[in-house]
Formats: structure tokens, sequence, C-alpha cells
């Protein structure tokens, strides 16, 4: 069974807050036994993997209960159901949903939009015309978000790569070593990376500033739709053993077929395959080729702050 969206939660964390006050992790596990996750599901993270999915849809669920006035917080950390939380439990109700929120006045005051007027607000509840993915807390929504715009920046970076040389491609690649902390300084990089065909490798670079050990690199700027077979790889590992060589990184702008990548799994030689997608998400991690456009900041309570001491 998936895991239940913040709205699935409403109804079972107001029965449970309707028994006596109560705290998250009080309530996890018996929602968690309610709705039968599996020990994957009960600690599957959030994208930030800072919290767990589950911990924190009842989260929201329970700040969404305390804004239509149907739990009080007593104290920092716990929840209680109120008379009117305990009245609309009496009615049996089969599900609570942001729509039934917004019957509720003060839950509508503080629900909807900046320019619409509450009787406005009532009437797209009505017609369930809400905007946004209701099934998303508001922090998987900006997770959502950020995740289709890194999407479409790495396909627009591999676009752009198409576009240019494959010495183009090959600075990159320097330039994103670089940043990574291998090859020394960029001068030293620079000069040893791009000798297309010297050993049958394009370059290589020191894996520390001292050069104690060594990476050899082949880039490969194939356009979309074309898939490196495992001969390639195959021909970049003998160019490895005849150079002495024990470390070597494949990058492409496209991709590695299944039998190529299962070919680098098994070897004496230490291979990455670097493919388009991972490498424009390196690209992205590292700050080569991109650069912020913007920042925001997203602010909790700080509970401590508002704790006073008996």
């Amino acid at each position: 069974m998936p895991i239940p969206d913040y709205q699935a939660l409403m109804l079972p964390v107001l029965r449970l807050a309707a028994e006596g006050e109560k705290r998250v992790s009080d309530v996890e596990s018996r929602i968690a036994d309610q709705f039968q996750l599996s020990e994957e599901e009960r600690n599957e993270l959030l994208p930030s993997g800072k919290q767990r999915i589950i911990h924190n849809r009842i989260h929201w669920a329970k700040f969404y209960l305390s804004k239509a006035a149907l739990i009080s917080l007593p104290s920092r950390g716990r929840f209680v159901a109120t008379e009117a939380g305990r009245a609309l439990l009496d009615k049996k109700p089969d599900r609570i949903n942001i729509g039934v929120l917004m019957e509720i006045p003060s839950f509508r005051e503080f629900y909807r939009p900046d320019n619409s007027s509450p009787a406005e607000t009532k009437v797209e509840a009505r017609e369930g015309e809400i905007e946004g993915d209701l099934s998303q807390t508001p922090e998987e929504q900006i997770d959502a978000a950020h995740k289709k715009l890194v999407s479409a920046l790495r396909a627009d970076l591999l676009e752009r790569m198409a576009k240019n040389s494959p010495s183009f491609f090959e600075q990159t690649i320097v330039d994103l070593l670089v940043a990574m902390g291998y090859g020394g300084s960029h001068k030293d990089a620079a000069r040893q990376l791009g000798h297309t065909g010297d050993g049958g490798v394009d370059g290589v670079v020191n894996e520390d500033r001292l050069g104690l050990d060594r990476v050899y690199v082949q880039a490969k700027r194939y356009n979309q739709g074309i898939t490196i077979g495992r001969p390639d790889v195959q021909a970049f590992v003998g160019s490895l053993v005849g150079l002495g060589a024990t470390k070597g990184v494949f990058v492409t702008t496209s991709t590695f077929s299944a039998q190529a990548r299962e070919f680098a799994k098994h070897l004496p030689q230490r291979v990455v395959l670097i493919d388009g997608q991972s490498f424009a998400d390196l690209m992205i991690e590292h700050g080569v080729g991109v650069r912020t456009n913007r920042t925001i900041e997203f602010k909790r309570i700080d509970e401590d702050f508002f704790t006073e001491e008996e």
C-alpha cells in the first residue's frame, strides 16, 4: 500500500487526538499499522533526506486540523481534539480533507488565496477547483517543482553540449574534474586533458594535487539516442591495461548499454561510466556551466524559543 497523503491522514489523526493528548511520535506507528505500511515505506525519506515522509505528512495533517480549530496545541509538540473536533467525529465522517475543512470559516480565512474573497473561495472549494495538487504537502509541492526545474536544466545542458564541438566537451570535463577536486590546479588539468588519441585515451588527470595517482579519461560526445556498448568500454579498458593504469572515467553525453555497465562492474580496474544524465547532474551539483538564479530560504518555528521554563 502506498504511503497515504496528508489528507487521508486527517481523519485518523483526529480520531487519535480524541483519545487524549498525543504527540506525532505517539501516533505514527499506529497510523502506519492502520495503513499496513511496510518497513521500507515507514522509513522512506523526503527528497531532502531530512525527514521521513509519513512523519512529515502527519505533521501537515495536524497543522491543517489545528487551523480548522479541530485540534488544539496545549503544549510543545502535543495536540488534542477540541470540542469542535469531537463534534465532527460524532457525525461519523468517512473522510476529512481540504474540501471539508473549507466549510469551517476559520480555516477558510487561513487557506483562501490572498486576492479572493471568502465567498469566492467557498465556491471554489465546493466545486473542487482549489488550485494545486492537494495530495502533496506544501513541502512536497516545492520538492516536485524543484525536480521539474532540475530536469529541464539537465536537458538544456545536454542540448547545449551537443551544439558545441568535441573539444568544448573535453574542456567542460576539465572544468568539472577540477571543480570536483581532481587534477590539481585548473592549468595543470587543462594541460593534461584533451590530447585525443594518446594511447587510446583522451587524457589523464592527477587524482590528487601531489600526482600520487592518475585517472585516465575517455570522452565521447554523442547525440541522444546513440548508446555506447560493451565493445567501446572494452577498448577503453584495453588502453588502460596497455598504459598500466588502474583507474578510468568514461564520460559521454549519451547513454551506456546494460551490457556495458555490467562489464564495467567486474573489472580488476576501477572504471566509472558517466552518462549524459549523470554528467549534467554533476555539472549542476558542482556549478559548472550554471549559475544560481535565485535562492529561497524557508524558515520554521523555533520551538525552543517559545518554551517557557517553569
